[in-house]
């Protein structure tokens, strides 16, 4: 069962790519490549540093190595919420970081040993970064941009690597006026081959995982895939299903789109030979948009020589499909394992608290669960492409049933569940302070009455 993903987990998962998408490795390589990664800087969810130790790294890798994505996730700590630092010493760091901002954890300690509150050495920076953060006024760093060093790469197989980018379509007709669309595309580094390529009518990170899911299907999973470094990919929901799907997710640097120098190059074949030539007054909807976009692609694109790929014997360059199915035997297929819960793998996971009326708000509507749930967390496992909710789980992953679009008219008239007379009946009234000083009056009067009688 596929479970959301903590984006710590994530991380972590991206630091170990250079290890995670290895096969196996030689004598010594893990040392090194460990080594490696942990001399470089990182920015850190949650955290002001920068770097990782070497322990870490080696901890994170073979906990991925025995457990997957899933030994990657954060456990919970027994006493979160809570803070071991005296009232006197949260009021001063309180006071200190709100008069300065600005102020480093390393600089507050320092602060309160001046001042006499604590002996040196006898607070935590951890203790204080909790503090600090449980008031939102942790502040994190983000490391300095140096000059990157660009040289033009190519993968050695197809499937090693895809590139995935979005172009600004034409603007089409449709029943609720004219809307603009956006080419969404994923290429294959090695062949040039596009994996898949569609026009929607947005960017967002539901655009892009609909091409990916349809991608995956007809050409299998590659081992990369490079994106760029907006909001939309780098949404925890794809990069969630990346994670699961063994895809190494890697983001281009900021204002750097040489890194998709291939993709940028097909953008500028497409405009001048697609683009062009396409008669707008002949498309009625997008989908007959997209009809045209993939025969291009099949008959012209694929089909054709392309400059960037080696020469065969008879010294003509190699077309992308060619290319492509030269490395048939090293491209990774979907397993019957993924391809059986591929759905659940593109499906959304949303936390939802449900209300005493026993509903859940999902995308602005409203939707009934059994009302045994009121007041509990449950996730909403929801089919983002065709706006339905699948079902309804716990933390664990236990299904608790369906959700169905409230019906407020037919509520009216329908039926209450109640308790079982008999369990009421059977239930023993508690005791009452009121009721056993009544009785004990009662008691006593019949008593006073008996006495006068004799």
């Amino acid at each position: 069962m596929s479970r959301p993903l903590h984006p710590d987990a994530l991380f972590r998962l991206m630091v170990l790519g250079p290890l995670a998408s290895r096969g196996e490795l030689k004598r010594g390589e893990v040392s090194t490549i460990i080594r490696e990664l942990a001399s470089k800087a990182y920015d850190i969810p949650n955290s002001r540093r920068t770097y990782l130790s070497h322990e870490t790294i080696k901890r994170w890798y073979y906990d991925w190595m025995r457990g997957g994505i899933d030994a990657l996730q954060p456990k919970v700590r027994m006493d979160k919420g809570s803070t071991q630092l005296s009232p006197s010493v949260q009021s001063k760091l309180l006071e200190l970081k709100q008069d300065n901002p600005s102020r480093s954890i390393n600089l507050l300690i320092t602060m309160i040993e001046s001042s006499g509150l604590v002996s040196k050495g006898t607070v935590a920076r951890a203790s204080v970064h909790r503090f600090l953060k449980q008031l939102q006024l942790s502040k994190r760093i983000l490391p300095s941009v140096n000059t990157i060093e660009h040289r033009s790469f190519v993968a050695a197989r197809a499937g090693e690597l895809w590139q995935g980018d979005v172009l600004h379509g034409p603007s089409i007709q449709t029943k609720d006026g004219m809307r603009k669309t956006y080419l969404v595309s994923l290429m294959d580094d090695a062949s040039r081959l596009l994996a898949h390529s569609a026009f929607c009518f947005g960017e967002t990170a539901l655009d892009i995982e609909g091409v990916l899911k349809q991608a995956i299907l007809k050409r299998g999973r590659p081992y990369k895939l490079l994106v760029d470094n907006g909001a939309a990919y780098k949404s925890g929901t794809l990069q969630a299903i990346c994670a699961r799907l063994e895809i190494r997710l890697i983001y281009c640097k900021p204002y750097s789109p040489e890194g998709k120098g291939k993709l940028e190059r097909f953008h500028r074949t497409f405009r001048e030979q697609f683009l062009d030539e396409l008669d707008l007054n002949r498309v009625a909807n997008i989908d007959e948009l997209n009809t045209r976009l993939w025969a291009w692609i099949e008959s012209v694109y694929h089909a054709r020589p392309h400059a960037g790929l080696d020469k065969l014997d008879t010294n003509q360059h190699q077309t992308p499909v060619g290319r492509w199915r030269q490395d048939l035997l090293h491209v990774r297929p979907l397993t019957t394992s993924i391809a059986e819960r591929l759905d659940d793998i593109f499906c959304h996971y949303v936390v939802r608290t449900v209300r005493k009326d026993g509903t859940v708000s999902w995308d602005g509507h409203c939707f009934e669960v059994h009302h045994n749930l009121v007041g509990e967390k449950v996730t909403l496992v929801v089919d983002p492409h065709t706006q339905t909710i699948l079902r309804i789980e716990n933390s664990i992953g236990d299904n608790l049933g369906q959700a169905h679009p409230i019906d407020r008219i037919t509520n009216m008239h329908r039926n209450r569940q109640k308790p079982h007379h008999e369990e009421t009946n059977t239930m023993q009234p508690s005791e009452s302070m009121v009721e056993m000083v009544h009785q004990d009056y009662i008691d006593r009067c019949a008593l006073l009455i008996q006495e006068e009688e004799i």
